[in-house]
């Protein structure tokens, strides 16, 4: 069966893992909590490169000498969702490229890119000094009010286009990834808006079950929207 897409785009925190936020596991790892920096975002009190500063500096403050090491050693930790080998495995057996989109730190896109074989990342940075330890800055490379920059960067640069392009997300932030793809998946999604700008929604614990809509055993099938 000749495949109907050529790349599927994947946000990380809430889909490739188990986490609301890949900084908040930063957070649970240190034992400290900055719930105020992340309303003052969500109210737009704050820009995002604010929102990283508070929260890098809220990890220097219970650990003054953290450096990238540490944050490595953090998300070795982190908890993934079931089923990724095995979908980034059956996407490219067809074909497909598999890219991580996320708001999430670079260093765990870039292990999850590693360790199951996605073909490319791009997620936010946190900046270091010349000796590892963090600057107290960070980088922001995917804007969150844009997540469809990437999905179109990506388009280009495998030399696709939007009618062969698929996108999965969880939360409000990736409806511009799904605006930008022919067919988007709303996996696990956290509000309403997701799901109603989404193709499909599926529910489960192992995302292998987004292979039903990305490859369809019949090509005559067109699957549901499925919410089990």
């Amino acid at each position: 069966m000749r495949r109907k897409y050529d790349l599927v785009c994947f946000d990380m925190d809430g889909v490739l893992t188990k986490l609301r936020s890949s900084w908040a596991w930063v957070h649970q790892s240190l034992g400290v909590e900055n719930e105020a920096a992340y309303q003052a975002f969500i109210n737009q009190e704050i820009d995002e490169k604010e929102f990283m500063r508070r929260d890098i500096a809220k990890w220097k403050s219970a650990k003054p000498d953290i450096c990238e090491r540490d944050l490595i050693h953090f998300f070795q930790n982190m908890p993934v969702i079931d089923g990724i080998q095995e979908t980034v495995a059956a996407l490219q057996e067809c074909g497909m490229k598999c890219v991580i989109i996320s708001g999430g730190i670079d260093l765990a896109a870039k292990m999850l890119k590693n360790e199951y074989g996605f073909d490319d990342c791009v997620a936010d940075k946190v900046l270091t000094n010349p000796d590892g330890t963090l600057s107290g800055e960070g980088e922001v490379v995917v804007d969150l009010k844009d997540k469809g920059v990437f999905v179109r960067k990506f388009i280009e640069e495998y030399g696709t286009s939007q009618e062969r392009t698929v996108s999965l997300g969880n939360s409000f932030t990736d409806i511009p990834m799904f605006k930008n793809s022919a067919m988007s998946i709303a996996f696990n999604p956290t509000d309403p808006y997701t799901s109603d700008a989404a193709t499909y929604t599926v529910r489960s614990e192992n995302i292998s079950d987004i292979l039903d809509c990305i490859l369809p055993d019949d090509p005559e099938k067109t699957p549901g929207r499925r919410t089990g």
